[in-house]
């Protein structure tokens, strides 16, 4: 069967074209089921799966892969199961002298051991994700990152078809799609059956790939344990005393959070959302402290057990994780936008749940809400506060304040905030 008859498009996809026209080497990184492979293969014209080759993994070691014969883009999979391979694909492509070369992915970010050398002019690196929802076909896309970025917020109104889902059947659908994730292999599933794949993903991240990972031997159930608190604490700045204390507290605890962070982090099924440090125009301290995300929110709901009538009843809890899919899908389009996502929280308790920031300076501001109309209210109020203390001088004044909600349409309120929907957006 050819692969590529049934493909999903991605967002990343222009960026792997544009990659290939400027650099000999493209990395695609990130987690296990993200459909690195496969996007890859799209791009590629040969390809070697050292996963599942054996013999390409034996010539790859001992130096007689046929790297320059091609046909290139040569796609070289799970690339840092062959120790040395990063320097011999640096050479060949310096050979070569042309970009589009390689295609390198992997599922894990290798330790420092195995690139001994940057691969600063030579290598463009693609950060992988699960997929958003434009990706999955459950945004109608009306309002795009980019043009909140360059031109604001700008929300048409359109009727409502007769037959148009009431709130409640569209909150239904958004935590249906929450619990199903971003998993290119749950996107025809049921929900419930999204559930429980991400938990057999997570019986396996623990049982086998933080021990790969962190390069020690490990108990699956203390990592169990940090995953867990992990998911309770999705879209929190939860300290490491947090963590610890739910991992029993022992001296052994404390040893073992940081290395199985790491080890998460290194298969990028952990990825914080760093503090925003602009410029203000008083002397209020910022805080640093990260906010801590699995990569997608399938899988947090998968490790506390949480199923879709719970997280209905309980809008603390979904509240979050909505949060944690609404931080999902703006870091896969503000990487379209050459932008990063942090947070900002201050001193006097002033928190904004995203910041997106982009390479050029220009910037937004968005506070996440299930859409209650009294959470919205409180949500533009903290966005104009944050505007008020920011030294525009510096950092420009925001392209746009934007509460992003579960449900609805997107509107423009009287003090200018704009609200919109999750599911309208796209990069």
């Amino acid at each position: 069967m050819d692969t590529r008859l049934a493909y999903m498009s991605r967002v990343v996809d222009a960026q792997l074209e544009d990659k290939l026209r400027s650099m000999p080497v493209i990395l695609v990184e990130g987690a296990r089921g993200t459909g690195k492979t496969t996007t890859s293969q799209q791009f590629a014209s040969s390809q070697v799966l050292f996963d599942e080759d054996e013999t390409a993994r034996g010539h790859a070691a001992q130096g007689t892969l046929p790297l320059q014969e091609g046909p290139h883009p040569m796609l070289l999979d799970e690339w840092p199961l062959v120790p040395g391979l990063w320097d011999r694909v640096r050479r060949a492509s310096d050979r070569l002298g042309a970009p589009g070369r390689f295609i390198l992915s992997a599922s894990a970010r290798p330790t420092d051991y195995i690139i001994r050398h940057s691969g600063a002019g030579r290598v463009g690196r693609i950060m992988m994700r699960p997929m958003s929802l434009w990706e999955s076909g459950a945004s109608t896309g009306t309002i795009s990152l980019g043009s909140l970025m360059d031109r604001g917020f700008e929300a048409e109104y359109r009727p409502q078809p007769v037959d148009h889902p009431s709130a409640v059947d569209e909150l239904r659908g958004v935590i249906e799609w929450l619990l199903r994730g971003g998993w290119p292999l749950t996107q025809t599933m049921a929900a419930r059956d999204g559930q429980a794949f991400a938990r057999d993903y997570l019986n396996e991240v623990c049982r086998v790939d933080v021990s790969e990972a962190s390069g020690t031997r490990h108990d699956p159930r203390s990592v169990r344990q940090l995953v867990a608190s992990l998911a309770r604490n999705s879209a929190s700045e939860a300290s490491s005393r947090t963590l610890i204390s739910d991992m029993g507290g022992s001296p052994a605890a404390r040893q073992t959070v940081s290395l199985y962070l790491d080890a998460l982090s290194r298969i990028f099924v952990y990825e914080s959302q760093p503090a925003w440090s602009p410029r203000l125009l008083s002397r209020t301290p910022l805080r640093s402290a990260p906010k801590h995300h699995l990569v997608d929110p399938s899988l947090a709901a998968a490790a506390v057990g949480a199923g879709a009538d719970a997280l209905f009843g309980d809008r603390a809890a979904l509240g979050l994780l909505f949060e944690s899919m609404v931080v999902r899908d703006l870091r896969v389009y503000a990487q379209a936008n050459r932008s990063a996502v942090f947070h900002y929280r201050d001193k006097t308790d002033l928190e904004v749940d995203a910041v997106v920031e982009r390479d050029d300076g220009r910037w937004i501001a968005v506070e996440v809400k299930l859409g209650a109309p009294d959470s919205v209210e409180q949500a533009a109020r903290s966005l104009r506060r944050l505007s008020a203390r920011i030294d525009v001088g510096a950092a420009g004044p925001p392209a746009a304040l934007v509460v992003v909600t579960s449900t609805g349409q997107p509107y423009t309120r009287g003090d200018g905030v704009g609200v919109l929907p999750v599911t309208a957006l796209k990069p």
